[in-house]
């Protein structure tokens, strides 16, 4: 897509989602909800997946080493994924488009499309479901409040969210596809 219908589709799509986007952001505004969606939202930056990455070999034994190698390789191909379409998207941040939305943490980047944090959240959601079903009770809430957290943080549009959730799921599915190739 050019660079001039890329920055047209953009635009558009901001300004119908620039209600929606501005109530959400709004929660940030109670203390105690914003305090709860900044510390789900640290947690989505990295610790909670290598926490969760490393203690696949507690559980599964030999084999959870090789979940965690599997697991650490699709979360680098996704990070890469997401920074390239991050640079070449380059769709403004909410609260850089619309001055009525509140920015109330600080961005790791400048761009907001998709959102990585979801990404990452639903990836190893995908992946916990796959290999240690008895962890999604407290996985799958998180990243549910991960991907909520960033618009109400100010950070993403909710089409980021949904979007970065697709990726998400999609880099799962073919990593959980190659390693049954590689295993089997």
């Amino acid at each position: 897509m050019p660079p001039r219908t890329q920055r047209l589709t953009f635009e558009r799509l901001d300004r119908f989602e620039s209600r929606l986007s501005h109530r959400l952001a709004e929660l940030s505004r109670h203390a105690p909800t914003l305090w709860l969606f900044r510390c789900v939202s640290r947690l989505g930056d990295w610790p909670a997946w290598v926490f969760l990455a490393l203690l696949q070999p507690l559980l599964h034994g030999r084999q959870g080493w090789w979940l965690a190698v599997q697991w650490g390789l699709t979360a680098s191909v996704a990070a890469l994924l997401y920074r390239l379409l991050k640079t070449r998207l380059c769709r403004e941040r909410p609260y850089i488009t619309f001055t009525t939305i509140r920015c109330t943490m600080p961005p790791v980047d400048r761009y907001s499309f998709p959102s990585g944090h979801t990404l990452h959240a639903v990836m190893f959601t995908s992946l916990t479901a796959a290999s240690s079903p008895q962890l999604l009770p407290v996985v799958l809430p998180l990243a549910g409040l991960i991907a909520v957290s960033r618009v109400i943080l100010g950070l993403h549009y909710v089409s980021d969210v949904i979007v970065g959730a697709l990726i998400g799921a999609g880099l799962a599915w073919c990593s959980g596809l190659l390693a049954l190739m590689i295993w089997n």
